[in-house]
């Protein structure tokens, strides 16, 4: 719908960052390279949709930071004092940083539809998406939200073994 297309509509690049396994330094690409285009000058977005393991709000030093809601819906996160990179992750959504995330895959695929649907994110060059590790319903439900959208492309993390 035309309301669910808003909040990404000053998004200019969508690029998603995976892997087929845990523990191969998606979260630590997806923060270098937002922090690599962000020093090159463009406005940068990272949206969190490792559910069970939310770990850029730690990288960047947020952690405990709180989502505000706005009449278009979820605030991101903004990182430092000049706001260089908005951030949405459910790490600001839980009460404390470690708890767990223990839903079936019907909710998680919720939380992420709204995540793509209720962020206002504002004018940004690249929106980064952190994703789980493996090849879960998680995938799927974030490359079908964001379809309408017309994804740059995908990074796809890998070790040499």
């Amino acid at each position: 719908t035309p309301a669910e297309r808003a909040n990404l509509a000053g998004v200019r690049h969508i690029v998603l960052v995976l892997s087929g396994k845990g523990g191969v330094g998606k979260s630590t690409l997806s923060t270098e390279l937002a922090l690599a285009l962000w020093h090159a000058g463009k406005r940068v977005g990272i949206l969190d949709v490792d559910l069970c393991g939310p770990s850029i709000p730690r990288m960047l030093r947020v952690q405990d930071s709180a989502v505000h809601q706005c009449d278009s819906g979820w605030v991101p996160v903004f990182v430092g004092q000049d706001k260089a990179i908005a951030l949405m992750s459910i790490g600001f959504l839980l009460e404390r940083p470690d708890d767990a995330v223990v839903w079936r895959g019907p909710k998680k695929n919720a939380l992420i539809k709204q995540f793509v649907t209720d962020v206002a994110w504002g004018e940004l060059d690249f929106l980064i998406v952190d994703t789980p590790p493996g090849t879960s319903d998680e995938h799927i439900s974030t490359v079908e939200a964001l379809r309408p959208h017309q994804l740059l492309g995908a990074v796809l993390v890998t070790t040499p073994q």
